[in-house]
């Protein structure tokens, strides 16, 4: 899959007692448009797997081209990471919003939980989609970050 690009995304929730959970994720799509469902899969062993579990929420951020630091410190794990990033959560968030490397997040509302092989798919609604700049996407393939073309062409082949 290493020859497939995708877009970068880090999946975030929160635990029962506030500690702020996430991870890289470029295992996204989107399932439905009415309604709007997106469908993330996620490490079994993951502690954001677990907080998505316990709190039945997460936010997707959607990492712009500058976005390549924080996708990498959300990709090793590392146990400080939300100390080392600027972030917003609070009421009428699913999960940190990471609104210096995002430039959308959608907050979504766990529906389905699915165990299959190592890794759970979940799928959730999508509650609320917050805008933050001009979508200008980091992308990810052979194994490396890149962007999407500046002169980069509209239209169909």
């Amino acid at each position: 899959m290493a020859g497939f690009p995708t877009g970068v995304s880090i999946v975030t929730s929160t635990t029962a007692e506030g500690r702020p959970w996430g991870m890289t994720c470029s295992s996204l799509c989107s399932v439905s448009l009415d309604p709007p469902v997106l469908l993330v899969c996620l490490n079994s062993a993951s502690l954001t797997l677990e907080a998505v579990r316990s709190s039945g929420t997460f936010a997707v951020n959607l990492l712009h081209a500058q976005g390549q630091s924080t996708a990498e410190l959300f990709a090793w794990g590392a146990q400080d990471r939300f100390d080392r990033v600027e972030w917003r959560g609070g009421a009428g968030r699913a999960g940190p919003h990471l609104h210096r490397a995002a430039h959308t997040v959608a907050d979504c509302s766990v529906i389905s939980d699915q165990t299959v092989g190592d890794h759970a798919v979940i799928m959730g609604k999508v509650v609320a989609v917050t805008s933050l700049c001009e979508p200008k996407p980091l992308l990810y393939g052979l194994r490396r970050f890149n962007t999407w073309p500046e002169n980069a062409e509209g239209g169909t082949p």
